[in-house]
């Protein structure tokens, strides 16, 4: 079986991430994997360290009518057997559209729960055998639109639980980010983008600062929103207490060092950051939007809030900084979730059986 997976983000975020785990567990399976990417994305780099198979395709976004012709071309050289698209920036209109063109059975997987109108949603996925959600919060959303239920699936992403299993070393930690034995310290890790309800979690720290005046506040992250997001930390006199982090390769070395993490967006595919925080040990502070309803289970491996809700927020943060012990036995349980329900492994068997269903009908 020979797969040609198409993903045209230039960022390693959690989507590339869960393609290039999927590539190698499907090529530890016996199974010939070659990924279109762009040239000069970060994915197309951590692929090639990984040893993956790459082709570079330019891909200028969601209106390059070319992508069609050039990937149909790259088909042709590559015979694959099926075309798996993952979803960005054109991949997913464009790239069903090359596979039918060449007689190909395609899959797509939809990472986002964004709603669409049902005409775009019907020329969106037309091209496609199946579509893979990641979350049945994502499936309910593409229900909605009037995708078929029989062309439908969930395979949730996954997490590798085995890169938490050493413990940090915190001195590293305290030295990068300039912290103190003792400091209280959240995690936010989430685009500056606005349905990730950052500014949800300033106001909370403006209302937690009074009673915690040594908490710390690390946002990872990029994007758009990022000037105005310091702007309102400045006003609102956040500065000491808050860092903006950016993108940090590093990030996993550190995630256990959090005390928790905090995932206040109004609408999420999944949520990847909570899995690796709860994989990592970490208890997650997340309001109940989307697929984080599925990621979190409230007063079991996190709280799970209102939606929206800045005093609910804080009273949840501050509920589980007082109680150490809560914290250390949500953070267990969140481990072993991750290990039971979150594995690549299960992952990847899970494709499997998806690419022989459509191969083998």
């Amino acid at each position: 079986m020979k797969i040609v997976h198409v993903e045209t983000g230039r960022h390693l975020y959690g989507g590339g991430q869960q393609v290039l785990w999927l590539i190698d567990g499907l090529n530890q399976s016996g199974i010939h994997n070659v990924l279109v990417c762009a040239s000069d994305s970060a994915l197309a780099e951590a692929a090639d360290d990984a040893g993956i198979e790459v082709v570079n395709l330019c891909c200028r976004g969601d209106l390059d009518f070319g992508f069609v012709s050039r990937l149909r071309a790259v088909l042709r050289d590559q015979q694959p057997d099926l075309v798996h698209c993952h979803s960005r920036r054109g991949a997913d209109f464009f790239g069903g559209r090359a596979a039918r063109a060449n007689g190909i059975p395609a899959v797509l997987s939809r990472r986002v729960d964004n709603r669409e109108p049902g005409w775009l949603a019907r020329l969106r996925y037309r091209p496609y055998r199946k579509i893979v959600a990641i979350s049945e919060t994502i499936a309910e959303v593409l229900r909605a639109t009037g995708v078929q239920h029989s062309r439908l699936t969930v395979i949730r992403s996954a997490v590798a639980a085995n890169d938490f299993d050493e413990p940090p070393d915190r001195v590293a930690f305290r030295q990068a980010f300039a912290l103190q034995a003792g400091d209280p310290v959240l995690f936010c890790v989430a685009q500056f983008i606005e349905r990730k309800g950052h500014r949800f979690l300033l106001e909370a720290m403006g209302e937690l600062l009074p009673r915690y005046p040594r908490l710390r506040l690390i946002l990872f992250g990029r994007g758009p929103l990022e000037a105005e997001l310091r702007s309102l930390a400045a006003d609102a006199g956040l500065d000491h207490a808050v860092q903006f982090a950016g993108f940090r390769e590093d990030l996993d070395d550190y995630l256990s060092c959090a005390d928790l993490l905090v995932h206040p967006a109004l609408a999420e595919g999944l949520g990847v950051a909570a899995l690796k925080a709860a994989a990592a040990g970490v208890p997650v502070v997340a309001f109940a939007a989307g697929g984080l309803r599925e990621a979190v289970v409230h007063d079991e491996t996190g709280l799970l809030l209102p939606p929206g809700d800045v005093a609910a927020l804080a009273a949840g943060i501050a509920a589980l900084l007082d109680d150490s012990e809560r914290r250390r036995q949500l953070g267990q349980n969140g481990r072993a979730r991750m290990h039971k329900e979150f594995s690549i492994e299960t992952m990847v068997a899970s494709h499997i059986d998806l690419y022989r269903s459509i191969l083998d009908d």
